[in-house]
């Protein structure tokens, strides 16, 4: 009887853990692009925080990093020292680096008074959140990053925060 009793328990717990495991791939792995999803990017406008335009077709041509971000996001503001050292180490190489606020325009105003960003900024919005999705973040959730090729064609996405070694992997993709 004892074994028996540890055999379901262990059953139990191999099935939480693979459905933990599960639901958190789910969780951090992006949809699939909506159809048109790039041209619909590539077309996008935005207003940058003092007032200048920032036109998404402008940034074709080099690798770009995107990353969607809001100041209410604790895990956006975490990574926003990583993504100015990338955008340091990697726009004499070529690369560009643009932020995507998902927020309100004067939060973020302020926000950037009391942490400068070296790298450009667009206020998304809510039109940053349909953007992203249709990009493949099926949640909206926050931060979202997609890397393009020079050709304007998404290469990589992730949900969720970015690290030192995930900035190095796609540094050496474009």
């Amino acid at each position: 009887m004892d074994r028996t009793r540890r055999g379901m328990t262990a059953g139990v717990a191999v099935g939480a853990l693979a459905a933990g495991a599960g639901a958190a791939w789910w969780r951090f792995s992006p949809a699939p692009m909506q159809s048109g999803a790039e041209a619909a990017f590539w077309a996008s406008a935005f207003e940058g925080p003092s007032g200048e335009a920032v036109r998404l077709a402008d940034w074709r041509g080099k690798p770009l990093l995107v990353n969607f971000w809001a100041t209410w996001c604790p895990p956006c503001v975490h990574e926003l020292p990583l993504l100015n050292a990338f955008h340091d180490a990697q726009s004499p190489k070529g690369w560009q680096l643009l932020g995507l606020a998902v927020d309100q325009p004067s939060a973020v105003r302020n926000f950037l008074q009391k942490l400068p960003l070296r790298f450009p900024v667009g206020m998304a919005g809510l039109a940053g959140t349909e953007l992203s999705r249709s990009l493949g973040n099926a949640t909206g959730g926050l931060p979202f990053t997609v890397v393009f090729d020079a050709g304007g064609r998404v290469i990589h996405r992730k949900i969720g925060q970015v690290s030192e070694a995930d900035l190095a992997q796609w540094a050496q993709l474009a």
